[in-house]
């Protein structure tokens, strides 16, 4: 099954439940897709986004909330940061699992030993390919740092 069966499958559950909040996340995340569906549909893919574009949407969405979930925390609004953190709930139902500091460790040096990096300069080969088997599952705003700090 597609992720965006399973995101379909969902929204109608959902409705079917009546789970309000559920819900809303549930349609905000189908019109993330759908814009991205349009803009990728000017270059001359009718298809759509596939399934690891979805994953990236799905990532960043979910980073935008964690985001937003601090601030609020910071300011004292906690009413809306529990908000935040319920709607980074049904995201991350959609997304992989997390790896930890050690998978991610031990993919970062595998994508190095395999694009046989050896400078700075092989730093954008091996996060391409650590994009292609991992997206959705490691933050690659991390990720840059440490593979800099490898190839340095």
């Amino acid at each position: 099954m597609t992720l965006r069966t399973r995101i379909s499958e969902s929204l109608k559950q959902a409705m079917r439940d009546k789970a309000a909040d559920r819900l809303s996340t549930l349609r905000l995340i189908n019109a993330a897709i759908k814009d991205k569906d349009i803009a990728v549909r000017a270059t001359g893919n009718d298809d759509g986004v596939a399934d690891d574009e979805v994953l990236a949407i799905l990532g960043k969405m979910a980073k935008q909330r964690q985001e937003s979930a601090r601030a609020y925390e910071e300011g004292g609004r906690l009413d809306l940061a529990e908000r935040e953190n319920a709607e980074i709930e049904v995201i991350e139902e959609f997304l992989p699992r997390q790896l930890t500091e050690a998978e991610v460790a031990a993919a970062v040096e595998e994508a190095i030993a395999d694009q046989n990096a050896s400078s700075i300069r092989d730093m954008g080969k091996v996060i391409g390919v650590l994009k292609g088997k991992y997206t959705g599952q490691m933050d690659f705003g991390k990720v840059g740092p440490m593979v800099k700090e490898k190839l340095s």
